[in-house]
């Protein structure tokens, strides 16, 4: 069985062995990894490809740079990234540079954590969680880390 895979440097689809996601695998198109251990930085360009061209669930973390909340957990996500791939990608979205997307997705307040399969939303939490309790979040929303 293939899983689709958004390359996370040039948005292309790459369709890799499920088995696989594990071992390193690079895209088809640009040659760089499909995992980074690093959270995607998402914009206008590639959302619509990450969010929903992705068999993996996508997790993104809606955050501004004024943010006290949001500087002190983006080491979590970064760690989260680096630990939970390939099982989610994890993707970063500056709301203020982002606004359009910020409005789509409707962030009342940052940080916020949205969880989508397929390119649908399934979950989503607003503030800053601790590694542990965000991977029990993801746990309990089907997300098998």
């Amino acid at each position: 069985m293939n899983s689709n895979i958004s390359c996370p440097q040039c948005s292309a689809t790459n369709k890799v062995p499920t088995a696989r996601l594990g071992d390193g695998p690079k895209c088809g198109k640009c040659k760089q990894p499909l995992f980074q251990g690093k959270p995607v930085d998402l914009t206008a360009a590639n959302y619509q490809s990450m969010v929903s061209r992705n068999d993996i669930p996508v997790l993104i973390d809606c955050w501004a740079s004024w943010c006290g909340p949001c500087k002190q957990f983006s080491p979590v996500f970064e760690q989260a990234a680096g630990q939970f791939e390939p099982a989610v990608r994890l993707a970063k979205l500056d709301t203020e540079a982002e606004q359009n997307i910020a409005a789509q997705l409707q962030i009342r307040s940052i940080p916020t954590l949205i969880l989508f399969k397929q390119g649908k939303e399934v979950a989503r939490i607003s503030g800053a969680l601790p590694l542990g309790q965000l991977q029990q979040w993801l746990n309990q929303n089907g997300v098998d880390l």
